[in-house]
């Protein structure tokens, strides 16, 4: 702005009035096209579950600060990342680390995560059994399919003392390194967001409040052994393209997500105690 009023009085001086329309011209096409950028429609692509409600929320509030946003909702764990990756979305926010490590390299993705948001709890249910000591033997207990959230799962019984499994393995664990299954527990995948539904099903199934809560099977708080929320590797991350790590739009939304209360309010009324923030 000051080399443009610069610029400007230097040309009055000379009496260049037609050098002053150039500039002045020039600075209005320069305005207009920055203004364009800020106010395009940022496109937030994220999974089905309650956290719709509090991004709804901050979308609002960002219209209000003239930031128009759109939230696209997916019903799998795997569009949001193929939207991204053909540009159909600007950001998603539905995966940890673990996940988003591993979609990078089974997708072959180029993705950054560049925020933390959410950390939510997952938990072993059962509408059959109150205690683990009643699990029959053969009892059918179902996990996760996908390769982070079935390791975590397992770790999971493993801290029941449901089964054994090698020494030192993570979230990366699979029924192969199962070592002890003292009850000889029948083991079976499923699609994450279908695991609240199998509740009628099964024996014991690993389970995410969030999709409990959608289903209406049973109560999210019930589970017979929760995980805990102080690993901040599983919390839910903004990930974007590699060239919009910076861009402004993302940052400020991020912002408002982070310091709304009425943001604040909503999760609190979706998750109660079985979530955490991990900015």
């Amino acid at each position: 702005m000051s080399q443009i009023l610069s610029a400007i009085r230097r040309a009055y001086h000379a009496r260049t009035r037609a050098t002053i329309r150039v500039i002045l011209l020039a600075f209005a096409v320069t305005a207009t096209s920055a203004f364009a950028a800020d106010t395009e429609t940022l496109k937030i692509g994220t999974a089905t579950s309650p956290q719709i409600d509090a991004l709804k929320i901050a979308a609002q509030e960002a219209k209000q600060q003239g930031l128009d946003v759109k939230i696209i909702e997916f019903t799998d764990w795997n569009t949001p990342n193929a939207a991204l990756a053909n540009k159909d979305i600007d950001v998603n926010y539905f995966q940890h680390i673990p996940f988003l490590e591993n979609a990078k390299k089974q997708g072959g993705y180029n993705f950054v995560a560049i925020a933390p948001g959410t950390i939510m709890k997952i938990g072993l249910y059962s509408k059959k059994v109150k205690r683990f000591e009643d699990l029959k033997d053969g009892a059918t207990v179902a996990i996760a399919n996908d390769p982070v959230n079935g390791g975590r799962g397992l770790l999971l019984l493993q801290r029941a003392g449901l089964i054994k499994l090698k020494p030192g393995v993570d979230y990366r664990a699979t029924t192969l390194d199962i070592i002890d299954n003292p009850k000889h527990l029948k083991i079976v995948a499923l699609e994450a967001s279908q695991l609240a539904r199998s509740l009628d099903d099964v024996d014991l199934a690993q389970g995410y409040p969030s999709f409990i809560k959608l289903a209406g099977t049973t109560d999210p708080n019930s589970a017979l052994l929760f995980d805990g929320l102080e690993n901040k590797n599983f919390a839910i991350q903004w990930v974007v393209r590699p060239e919009s790590v910076n861009d402004p739009r993302i940052r400020k939304f991020i912002s408002i997500y982070q310091h709304s209360p009425a943001v604040r309010a909503a999760l609190d009324k979706a998750f109660g105690d079985l979530y955490a923030v991990a900015w």
